[in-house]
C-alpha cells in the first residue's frame, strides 16, 4: 500500500447509536462494536476508511453501552503516534455544557467543540461509525476544494421505491444542494435519472470555523440539534452545499455501501462475504481493513472419516483463527474466533460469534449465535420457527437470533 497525503483535517466518527432494530446484537453493546465478517466489529470500516485517506486525528464519540467499543478502541486502535499529532482516541459525553447526554448528532459535536478549538485543522469530517463501506475521504476534501464549498455532503444513489427510508439529497444540474428531506413520501429524483435519489450517508465535510459557528447558532435554537433535519437546512439559503457522488471509482464494491441497521439487513451482507465472488472485498491489500483479534491459534479442521459421515469441512464460508471444525460440516456461514464445531454437527447460513460451541449432531441453519453460546449435543436451530420464536428473536425473513452468554438446554 503505498503511503497517503496526510490532510489538515479531523474527523468525528458519530458512535452513540442504540442501534434498536439490532436487538439482541445491542442488548450489551453499542451498534459500532457489533462484530462483522468474523473479526470485525462494525466501526472498523469507517476507521480504516480513515487511515487509508490520511486522515490521522480522529475522535470517536460514543455514547450508549459503550465499553466494549471503547476497549475495541483502545485494543485495536493505538496505532497512530501522538507525537506526530495524531490520535484516534473517544469522547464520551462530559457534561461540560450542560447536565445532558448529546441529544442529536449535531449537539454531539457541538459538546465537544472546546476540543475542536484546539485541534489544528482546515477541515472537520463528520461520520458514522455504524455504516459498512470504503471511501477515500482525499477524493471527498478535494471536491469540497474544488468547489469552494462550506459543506459538502456524500450522496449514494438508491432506488427511488426505497428513498423514503433516508435522507434525500435535491440537487441542481451542477450538484449543488438545492433541497434536503428527512425520509420524504415523495423523494425527489437525481436530474435525468427518473428512477434514482441522492441518500444522504451521513458523511459531511465542512470548514471548521464555519462548523462552530453553525453548531453555536444551533445550540441557542429550540430544535433536534441534528445535522439531517437543522443544520442543513438552515445552511441552504445562504451557504455553498454541494454533494459529492459516491461510488464513482473502477472496483466491484466501490458503490458498496450498506446501513446494516436491522437484523435481516446485517445477515445478508455478512452472507455475501462468504459467497464465491462476494461485492466487498475484504481481500484488498490497497485497502486494509484493520482490527483486534487476540492472540489465537490457527483454525484447523479435523478427522476425515467420509464412510462413517464424519468430516470436518467448510465451505463456503469465512473461518477465523482459533476455530476447530472437529468432524462437522460448515456450508455458507462465518465463524469468529474461537468457534467449535463438534463431531456430525450440520451449520448453514449462519453467523457464529467469539467462541460459540454446536454440540455432536447438533443443527444450525440461518441463524446468528452471540457470544459463549454452547448449542446442546442433538440440538435443531432454525428448522422449527414457531418452536424457535417462543424462546429466541425470530426476524421477518427468519434468522434465529441467540443472545450473548444465553444458557441453552
Amino acid at each position: 500500500m503505498k503511503p497517503r497525503i496526510i490532510y489538515n483535517a479531523v474527523a468525528f466518527i458519530l458512535a452513540g447509536g442504540i442501534g434498536t432494530r439490532l436487538h439482541p446484537l445491542t442488548k450489551d453493546r453499542a451498534k459500532p462494536a457489533v462484530p462483522f465478517g468474523g473479526k470485525y466489529r462494525i466501526i472498523d470500516f469507517t476507521l480504516s476508511n480513515c487511515v487509508n485517506s490520511g486522515i490521522r486525528k480522529i475522535f470517536v464519540l460514543p455514547q450508549y453501552k459503550s465499553q466494549s467499543l471503547i476497549r475495541h478502541i483502545r485494543d485495536a486502535w493505538s496505532i497512530l503516534n501522538p507525537e506526530l499529532g495524531e490520535f484516534i482516541t473517544h469522547l464520551s459525553p462530559q457534561m461540560r455544557i450542560s447536565e445532558d447526554w448529546y441529544k442529536g448528532t449535531a449537539d454531539a459535536v457541538y459538546q465537544n467543540l472546546y476540543h475542536l478549538e484546539q485541534i489544528d485543522a482546515e477541515y472537520v469530517l463528520i461520520l458514522s461509525g455504524d455504516h459498512i463501506y470504503k471511501m477515500d475521504y482525499s477524493y471527498f476534501i478535494r471536491a469540497h476544494q474544488k468547489k469552494r464549498a462550506d459543506l459538502t455532503i456524500a450522496g449514494v444513489e438508491v432506488d427511488i421505491k426505497e428513498a423514503s427510508r433516508f435522507g434525500i439529497i435535491k440537487v441542481d444540474d451542477e450538484g449543488r444542494v438545492c433541497g434536503f428531506y428527512e425520509k420524504p413520501s415523495n423523494p425527489e429524483p437525481i436530474p435525468g435519472k427518473p428512477d434514482k435519489a441522492f441518500a444522504s450517508m451521513g458523511v459531511y465535510i465542512f470548514k471548521r470555523d464555519l462548523l462552530i459557528d453553525i453548531l453555536d447558532k444551533d445550540a441557542a435554537m429550540n430544535t433536534s440539534h441534528d445535522f439531517g433535519r437543522d443544520i442543513i437546512p438552515y445552511m441552504l439559503p445562504e451557504h455553498r452545499l454541494f454533494v459529492y457522488r459516491f461510488g464513482m471509482g473502477k472496483k466491484k464494491d466501490a458503490d458498496y455501501w450498506r446501513d446494516i441497521g436491522t437484523i435481516d439487513a446485517y445477515w445478508k451482507a455478512n452472507m455475501d462475504l462468504a459467497s464465491v465472488s462476494p461485492i466487498f472485498n475484504l481481500y484488498d491489500k490497497a485497502w486494509p481493513i484493520r482490527t483486534y483479534e487476540g492472540q489465537y491459534p490457527p483454525a484447523k479442521t479435523v478427522f476425515a472419516d467420509e464412510d462413517k459421515g464424519r468430516a470436518g469441512k467448510a465451505l463456503d464460508s469465512i473461518i477465523c483463527s482459533g476455530v476447530i471444525i472437529s468432524g462437522g460440516r460448515v456450508e455458507r456461514s462465518i465463524l469468529s474466533p474461537g468457534v467449535r464445531i463438534n463431531s456430525y454437527a450440520e451449520v448453514n447460513e449462519s453467523i457464529l460469534f467469539h467462541n460459540v460451541v454446536v454440540g455432536m449432531k447438533a443443527k444450525v441453519k440461518k441463524a446468528i449465535i452471540d457470544k459463549n453460546v454452547r448449542v446442546p449435543d442433538g440440538m435443531k436451530i432454525g428448522f422449527d420457527l414457531e418452536k424457535d420464536r417462543k424462546r429466541f428473536f425470530v426476524s421477518e425473513e427468519g434468522v434465529v437470533v441467540i443472545p450473548k452468554d444465553t444458557l441453552l438446554k
